[in-house]
């Protein structure tokens, strides 16, 4: 169903889900809250961290990435993973109903068009995760398998900011130094809002944490916003200090 944009969210109100959702955007998505120009994928060493039921590895790999991804759920069997992401999808489309308000519905035209992209995106992800295991490794925040400096890019995706009722503050900064230590170039963290749609309360100390490491993040737009006020990507160049 359709939504109207000119309707307000109540600011005590909020989208609720029990847990971390296993859920997938497509990779077009991907480029989009990022602010991506899949170009500049090409030869690049990639990490979705935490993945999820995503088709943006597979989709970097296509163009040129070498590119993995993380996250818990990781290591089962294909067809577990796949009830899982049935499972998460399904609860979280219903998790809407009365809080569409919270929302902007351009990109997606109403929960059934949103419900579609989720769907591509999981079959994407679980084509690739049946053909391409090794792509797809069983960790989690703050501890990542990797090396320092390990990849040219570092996206996570709808993790931090966004469950700030999940994570304390403490999560947040371990997370993002763990991000910013696999990676060589660039951390991208998308949203920096929670699921009331208020920006996390601890961005400007996550700030500051990240100058005092020596890097240099930076708030920037994107052409993307789902959730209201989500239209902000962070950047960080991870540029050490010698």
């Amino acid at each position: 169903m359709a939504c109207s944009t000119e309707q307000r969210a109540e600011p005590d109100r909020a989208y609720e889900i029990d847990g971390v959702a296993f859920l997938g955007r497509t990779f077009d998505e991907y480029s989009r809250l990022f602010g991506l120009e899949p170009s500049q994928l090409s030869g690049a060493r990639v990490l979705d961290c935490p993945g999820g039921a995503s088709g943006f590895t597979a989709g970097a790999v296509a163009r040129g990435a070498d590119a993995y991804a993380v996250d818990p759920v990781y290591g089962a069997d294909t067809e577990t993973v796949a009830a899982r992401g049935r499972r998460d999808l399904r609860r979280a489309v219903a998790a809407l109903d009365g809080v569409e308000d919270l929302y902007v519905w351009e990109t997606y035209d109403g929960t059934d068009d949103l419900a579609s992209h989720r769907w591509s995106a999981l079959g994407r992800f679980l084509a690739d995760y049946d053909d391409n295991p090794g792509r797809y490794l069983p960790a989690a925040l703050p501890n990542l398998p990797f090396p320092d400096d390990s990849f040219d890019l570092v996206c996570c995706s709808h993790l931090l900011c966004l469950y700030a009722g999940e994570f304390d503050h403490g999560f947040h900064v371990a997370a993002i130094r763990e991000l910013c230590r696999v990676a060589r170039g660039e951390v991208r963290v998308f949203p920096l809002v929670d699921f009331s749609t208020h920006r996390y309360e601890g961005l400007d100390d996550l700030l500051l944490e990240l100058e005092r490491a020596g890097h240099d993040p930076e708030i920037r737009s994107v052409d993307f916003e789902f959730q209201r006020g989500a239209d902000e990507c962070l950047v960080v160049d991870v540029a050490r200090k010698g």
